[in-house]
């Protein structure tokens, strides 16, 4: 029975209340279809700022965080979704991935404490008792009311490796490209000793991640050369370069007494508090410059609490961006994990001719913040950072690749290892 209605929810997700219909754009993808739900993170048990993937298998787990800005609390329920390398909905049942129960309670929720905006802080950690996940594969897990199967209120993507091949890999200036001084080229080669992959050229398919990011993301790469159970990505092509971009801005509001670095003031007015951001500068064309960042996350912090998970307040934060005119041909964003990469109307910048500047307010939970300036061209999902930021090879930043194996006898991609590479540390696991 249980699956029969998990079956049925998958079938009736696209179609919410009966009316609006989602696009698979956004079910397959990190997103949040409510707009009360704030404060979304998923990752790896043990480090805040991971990335969510683990291993099949193994005692390693992942952590859901999400707010709940109401007067009171919903019951929310969890299930997931198998995928295909590229976010696809799987050809196979859920008992074909599931071990246990398909649908399941959040049962671990608290009320905020001494706070202006009051919220339900969730919690949810898996695999767990409860549910076991069987297969390697890309992954969505589903949040909806209980009282709305139909209706997703969040969707987040995660990885389950197998960890079954060997990489050696680096990240690091191109040598053969124009864009040498602000791109940087990820080469790799995957080692699949011990697997009997049938026709690996055809089947095996590499995906480069920056940042963690899926919206820049290189996918679907084929090896330049293969051979004695090799695969070698070195191309001379772009097909493994990204600009580099510049290491992120940031600021602090941990604290609601203290004025940080990049904060202006602090103003309180009725009910909420109000952060204002010392106007941004623009660093298309300055220099290159060192600073230890997040790579575009946020860490959730308070400094007038105990439990950062309650005991933080949620503030409108005001950004400014100086610019004597306005940019045609598209719009100014203020970008990176903050509003899960996505380009919408909470991260939308208003050009304001009288002042001469983009602004937006954001409302942010209180921590520490990366985030950056992106204009995205009319017509496209893929922004540049470059405009306002600029773009260095200098530049830290994470890049992991994924490894999927498509068995032509197999209805779903097995994902057979996963590794990141950081431009400053060379090869982390």
């Amino acid at each position: 029975m249980r699956i029969l209605l998990l079956t049925i929810f998958l079938s009736n997700i696209l179609s919410v209340q009966g009316q609006q219909s989602y696009p698979d754009s956004l079910i397959y993808s990190n997103h949040i279809f409510n707009e009360k739900i704030k404060t979304v993170q998923l990752y790896k048990e043990g480090w805040n700022l991971s990335y969510p993937v683990i291993k099949l298998n193994s005692n390693e787990k992942l952590i859901l965080h999400f707010d709940l800005l109401d007067d009171q609390a919903e019951t929310y329920y969890y299930t997931f979704v198998h995928c295909d390398k590229d976010w696809k909905k799987s050809d196979i049942f859920p008992t074909d991935y599931l071990d246990g129960f398909a649908e399941n309670p959040i049962e671990d929720y608290q009320t905020s404490f001494n706070t202006t905006v009051g919220y339900f802080h969730y919690k949810l950690s898996f695999p767990n008792d409860r549910v076991n996940l069987k297969l390697s594969g890309n992954y969505i897990l589903v949040i909806y009311p209980v009282d709305k199967p139909g209706e997703p209120a969040i969707t987040q993507r995660f990885v389950l490796t197998e960890d079954a091949v060997k990489f050696d890999m680096t990240a690091h200036r191109p040598q053969m490209t124009k864009d040498n001084n602000n791109h940087q080229q990820v080469d790799f080669t995957v080692d699949y000793a011990g697997l009997n992959i049938i026709d690996p050229y055809r089947n095996v398919y590499a995906f480069i991640l920056q940042n963690g990011r899926w919206d820049n993301a290189k996918r679907n790469l084929k090896p330049d050369f293969y051979g004695n159970n090799e695969l070698k990505y070195n191309s001379l092509s772009d097909k493994n370069i990204f600009p580099g971009g510049n290491e992120y801005r940031y600021f602090d509001i941990k604290s609601i007494r203290y004025q940080t670095e990049y904060v202006k003031r602090i103003d309180y007015v009725i009910p909420k508090f109000n952060v204002y951001l010392y106007p941004s500068e623009n660093r298309e064309f300055k220099p290159y410059f060192y600073w230890k960042d997040f790579n575009g996350k946020y860490y959730i912090a308070v400094q007038e609490g105990q439990k950062p998970d309650i005991d933080a307040d949620y503030v409108y934060v005001y950004f400014t961006l100086p610019s004597k005119q306005i940019i045609s041909g598209g719009n100014m964003y203020v970008s990176g994990s903050l509003n899960n990469w996505a380009f919408d109307k909470n991260n939308l910048m208003a050009y304001n001719a009288e002042r001469g500047e983009y602004e937006c307010t954001m409302l942010l939970k209180q921590g520490w913040y990366n985030y950056e300036y992106v204009f995205l061209k009319d017509g496209n999902s893929d922004g540049t950072a470059t405009l306002f930021e600029g773009s260095h090879y200098e530049t830290e930043n994470d890049y992991i690749v994924l490894v999927y194996y498509k068995n032509p006898h197999d209805r779903y991609d097995r994902v057979i290892g996963t590794v990141t590479a950081n431009t400053l540390n060379r090869l982390t696991n």
